[in-house]
């Protein structure tokens, strides 16, 4: 049997407690900077390469600290066919993701995030007991739905190329939604370390196999900052971030714990101007005004009973 914690989902209509909140905003601005990342790693590195690589480092990362933690990571039958589409998923949703990227700004990668918690909202609602919708919820949603969609409205030369991009890193956030409440849905049975590393394992050979297809060149160049950005893809945000986010999302409902990934285009926008030289355009400021404000509407504090909240 596998050493694990039994972890009991809690209501989160009455919010994260202050500490869980900050801890989750801390994640999500690591998961914010993960966009700037993968720009990075792309300029070395083919789309599929990339992935494979960072899955590849994480599996390892993921696996000795289990051995260390004295986590055994047996699963049984059931389990494995459990985390098989998950790891589908998983490919899926990082091969849109990483085709985005390369043809799109990190700025307009990570805004487009944005639209994550409203499809999970949703998801969550008819699938997950206890996620449930409220008006409050949804005014803060659309406001951040709003503040991504004002991006494809940017007249800019830049934004025109960008467009392809664009649409497939909002196709990548969609099957990522699917992700978030397939997880939630089944993570009762596991310990956060088997759920992050399996899946991660199982896409490592398939991402690798495709680069050697499909990337032209798997390693175009190894500097530095390639490097650099790989390992925080790799240890940063799928080890650590994996864990802790599959650990929180294991104890609280899945629509509070993703109204947060409203810091992750902030803190994405923030580094691609800063460590890229990315374009600040009219539009891209109204997106982060309306991502913020969403934030603050979703997150504000309850005056009515909870439990009338539901739509």
């Amino acid at each position: 049997m596998v050493k694990k914690e039994r972890f009991s989902p809690t209501a989160t209509s009455r919010g994260l407690p202050l500490g869980i909140s900050l801890y989750t905003m801390f994640l999500c601005s690591l998961f914010g900077a993960n966009t700037v990342a993968v720009k990075i790693s792309l300029t070395g590195l083919g789309v599929f390469t990339t992935a494979g690589l960072r899955f590849a480092i994480s599996t390892v990362v993921v696996f000795l600290w289990a051995i260390c933690s004295g986590n055994r990571l047996a699963i049984t039958r059931r389990q494995a066919r459990q985390l098989l589409p998950l790891g589908v998923i998983l490919f899926v949703q990082l091969a849109l993701f990483y085709f985005g990227q390369s043809m799109t700004t990190a700025s307009h990668g990570a805004l487009i995030s944005n639209v994550l918690p409203f499809v999970v909202m949703i998801l969550a609602h008819f699938f997950l007991p206890g996620d449930n919708i409220s008006f409050r919820r949804v005014a803060g949603l659309i406001l951040g739905f709003v503040g991504v969609a004002v991006l494809f409205f940017d007249t800019s030369a830049q934004a025109g190329e960008t467009l392809p991009g664009d649409l497939l890193i909002l196709l990548a956030v969609f099957v990522w939604a699917g992700n978030v409440v397939y997880v939630k849905k089944i993570i009762a049975g596991f310990h956060p370390l088997q759920i992050t590393l399996y899946p991660m394992a199982m896409t490592v050979p398939i991402y690798l196999l495709c680069g050697y297809f499909l990337d032209g060149e798997m390693i175009k160049s190894l500097d530095a900052p390639v490097v650099k950005a790989l390992l925080y893809q790799a240890l940063v945000t799928a080890s650590f971030g994996f864990v802790a986010w599959n650990t929180l999302m294991a104890k609280y409902g899945a629509t509070a714990l993703h109204s947060f990934v409203f810091i992750m285009p902030i803190s994405g926008v923030f580094l691609g101007v800063v460590m890229l030289g990315e374009a600040v355009t009219a539009n891209l400021l109204a997106s982060i005004l309306l991502v913020t404000a969403g934030l603050i509407v979703f997150n504000s504090p309850v005056t009515a009973d909870p439990a009338q909240g539901g739509l």
